[in-house]
């Protein structure tokens, strides 16, 4: 009997549809409920409703949910086809205002998020293209 659990690594397709970050939360609770990391779910669901959102509001096609686990922490990545990264995601850009209705959701990662990375991947004919942006929520395990 192994007395390492190996990791995991889930990925979920969504379709450009209103209902799709909703799917990709509630996808998002139950695999970390399934690990016995539901202590993780209100940081890892707030950060993966942002990536999310922003992949249907400014992306025109699919996109998809990653959570695994990597070095023993949880990682959570939304893809999308298109290549540009937001301002804002990796770095402070501009000031934020408050009262605004939009605007301050990659101030909300940046800030909840332990680490964060992006990996452009550009269309070589044999991959999709795109970005991946990616959020560190805390120990796996």
């Amino acid at each position: 009997m192994a007395t390492v659990s190996p990791s995991w690594n889930y990925t979920l397709r969504l379709p450009r549809d209103p209902r799709s970050p909703g799917v990709g939360r509630a996808t998002l609770r139950a695999v970390l409920d399934a690990h016995g990391l539901s202590e993780l779910t209100p940081t890892a669901e707030l950060l993966a409703a942002e990536l999310l959102t922003n992949a249907h509001r400014h992306t025109t096609q699919e996109y998809a949910l990653r959570v695994l686990e990597i070095g023993g922490r949880l990682r959570v990545g939304v893809w999308d086809r298109d290549w540009r990264v937001p301002v804002g995601f990796t770095e402070d850009a501009r000031p934020v205002d408050l009262d605004a209705e939009r605007g301050r959701g990659l101030q909300l990662v940046r800030a909840c998020s332990q680490e964060r990375g992006v990996s452009v991947l550009r269309d070589l004919g044999v991959s999709q293209g795109g970005k991946l942006l990616w959020v560190d929520c805390g120990a796996a395990g």
